[in-house]
């Protein structure tokens, strides 16, 4: 840091490449959602399709007790990828609303010839 070998930007933040990975999240969230919803109707429906035998019951020893927990998880992150889809959104609107203010600020303003300021000043 601070050698002076850099290009002086911080970030390089590619509007055009958060916007295409936005929907991304938002895809995969909805996926998410779908196989939990499904996952989570099928096993009630089915009860405790694992069966009797001993390997069902290795398996439903260890999966019943900790269903609901996995549920919740894969719900927390159906809503984290929710989350970071909004926020990746908010993210290019907020950039390219930031670039335009900055721009501004930069934008030559006009003033009356006789030097007089804009309420008129004598």
């Amino acid at each position: 840091m601070g050698d002076g070998k850099g290009d002086g930007m911080v970030l390089h933040i590619r509007i055009a490449g958060i916007k295409a990975a936005a929907p991304t999240f938002h895809e995969q969230a909805k996926n998410l959602s779908t196989a939990l919803t499904a996952l989570v109707t099928t096993l009630d429906g089915l009860g405790k399709p694992w069966g009797d035998d001993k390997q069902g019951k290795e398996f439903g020893d260890v999966y019943s007790p900790q269903q609901k927990k996995i549920e919740s998880s894969a719900g927390i992150l159906v809503l984290g990828l929710t989350s970071i889809h909004e926020a990746l959104v908010d993210l290019s609107d907020g950039h390219v609303d930031n670039d335009d203010l900055i721009a501004g600020m930069f934008t030559k303003v006009k003033t009356p010839k006789d030097g007089a300021d804009s309420e008129g000043s004598r």
